[in-house]
């Protein structure tokens, strides 16, 4: 009778002690793919704050779009803006009027 209280005091089986290892180290490797791996929160959150300049930068190319084909109808053979062909002419030839003083 002596000998069978020694057994029940006795330590957990190796088995059993490397089987929760292996789910610890399983648990910290899951926890953290999620975090930091590819596919994690890190990585999503980068990919909304990415997301969101490109939505920013696509909004100012919409509106430079929308000017530059306001200046093409304006310059256009339908309909031809004199205030604007002299403004293009002024910017990109250098051109004056014959009543203009140029200053440097």
């Amino acid at each position: 009778m002596g000998r069978q209280m020694s057994k029940s005091n006795k330590r957990p089986a190796l088995g059993a002690i490397v089987y929760f290892a292996l789910m610890f180290m399983l648990g910290l490797y899951f926890t953290f793919a999620s975090v930091q791996g590819d596919y994690g929160l890190f990585r999503r959150v980068q990919i909304e704050a990415e997301a969101e300049m490109l939505r920013a930068e696509k909004s100012r190319l919409v509106s430079e779009v929308r000017d530059l084909e306001n200046k093409t109808k304006r310059l256009s053979d339908d309909y031809l803006d004199l205030d604007l062909l002299d403004q293009q002419a002024r910017d990109i030839l250098g051109l004056i009027r014959s009543d203009e003083i140029a200053l440097n």
